[in-house]
């Protein structure tokens, strides 16, 4: 048996533009959760925008979404405000990452061992 892996998912893209990628990043970190592996999903960026799109319960994406929140760290606190949904994604108990001058930080993934996977 191979030890679990240790991935941070960190999903950049806005699903307006590209929604099958958003949903590859969450497809991917539900496979790697029901193997048993430790699994940290981060929206940054334009996915801020992903985010508050997928905790709409009419999103296609909604339940898929659902099913991984647990391991939701949080969304770019900077990004959030820049792209107009901070509130909704904080009104939704999703945390707002502000480590490094406002932003998310990727370094503290690394540093924590996480391999990152960019989507």
């Amino acid at each position: 048996m191979t030890a679990p892996l240790k991935i941070a998912l960190v999903i950049f893209e806005d699903i307006k533009r590209d929604s099958a990628r958003v949903y590859r990043a969450l497809v991917t970190a539900e496979e790697l959760i029901e193997s048993g592996d430790d699994v940290t999903v981060v929206f940054d960026g334009s996915g801020t925008e992903s985010l508050a799109a997928v905790l709409d319960s009419e999103s296609r994406l909604h339940t898929l979404f659902e099913r991984v929140r647990p391991q939701v760290r949080g969304a770019c606190k900077l990004c959030a405000r820049s792209h107009g949904v901070l509130d909704t994604i904080t009104e939704a108990g999703i945390p707002a990452l502000s480590e490094y001058k406002q932003h998310a930080s990727l370094a503290a993934l690394v540093r924590e061992g996480y391999t990152v996977l960019t989507f």
